[in-house]
């Protein structure tokens, strides 16, 4: 294994929200876990911008409904791909790298009982197992920065897709080319291997073979809600380090304060691409 994919992969399993620190909230909340619905792990299992209501934002833009057959990039712990599938009876593939995340969705799946239609697979979003033409819809939230080859992830979700079909996702962008030294703390601290700008993405996109449906700047809402999730980080630390589970580490913390920094001062910013395969 290559350096830069350990870097990928050991940021997500010292992440502060994980497997173990989800089913130490429920505990925490319930008392026990027994008889877990859905909906009891929607307030902790979401790991995105924006909560639950942006899961909508994508699914409305995927056209998701009932019977939808869905791959979810990036998949992490399953939470988007749980939602999609209790909230609008879509069935639901993630492919995730990491293989902390990979054991942890299918623990979480199962529990809530979804496992007939969520399943989260092991692979790498650039050269998946899927079908050609397999999938209505493929999304994914805030992940395309880790990946080295972006241009190779939207190839791969064009082959799935069936003609029709949708792509939506979220991810960083750069609004100015991050300076060596930026880069390189936004490396160390959240393993972003490269940041697009919006008109590189619509660049890619096109290349892939899609069509841009349509692109929403979410730089300032997410310059609040990263200021949150800072805030929410530092709290989950102190209770990971009382509970035994990944914590995150100081360069993890430092980055993302200068990433909040970076995105509230529109160096960095998100972005929801949705585009469609003709």
């Amino acid at each position: 294994m290559d350096d830069r994919r350990h870097h990928v992969l050991g940021f997500y399993s010292r992440h502060p929200i994980s497997h173990g620190q989800i089913l130490a909230r429920l505990r925490e909340t319930r008392g026990n876990l027994e008889g877990l619905s859905p909906e009891d792990l929607f307030p902790h299992d979401q790991d995105h911008y924006g909560g639950l209501a942006v899961n909508d934002a994508l699914a409305d833009l995927a056209r998701i409904g009932p019977g939808t057959r869905v791959a979810d990039f990036c998949a992490g712990l399953g939470g988007p791909a749980r939602y999609l599938a209790h909230r609008y009876g879509a069935t639901v593939t993630g492919i995730e790298l990491n293989p902390d995340r990979v054991a942890g969705a299918e623990d979480l799946t199962r529990r809530v009982g979804l496992e007939d239609r969520v399943g989260v697979l092991p692979g790498d979003v650039t050269r998946t197992a899927l079908e050609n033409g397999s999938v209505d819809a493929v999304v994914s939230q805030e992940a395309f920065l880790h990946l080295p080859d972006k241009a190779a992830a939207l190839a791969e979700a064009f082959r799935i897709l069936r003609p029709g079909g949708r792509l939506v996702f979220t991810d960083w962008v750069a609004h100015r080319p991050l300076t060596p030294g930026e880069a390189e703390e936004m490396w160390q601290g959240i393993a972003a291997q490269a940041v697009q700008s919006v008109d590189g993405y619509r660049d890619l996109l096109g290349r892939a073979g899609f069509r841009t449906v349509s692109v929403e700047d979410l730089t300032n809402a997410w310059g609040t809600i990263l200021a949150q999730r800072l805030a929410m980080f530092r709290s989950l630390r102190e209770e990971a380090l009382r509970a035994g589970t990944p914590a995150g580490d100081e360069a993890f913390y430092a980055a993302y304060e200068r990433l909040v920094a970076l995105v509230q001062g529109r160096v960095l910013g998100g972005g929801r691409f949705a585009a469609e395969r003709p």
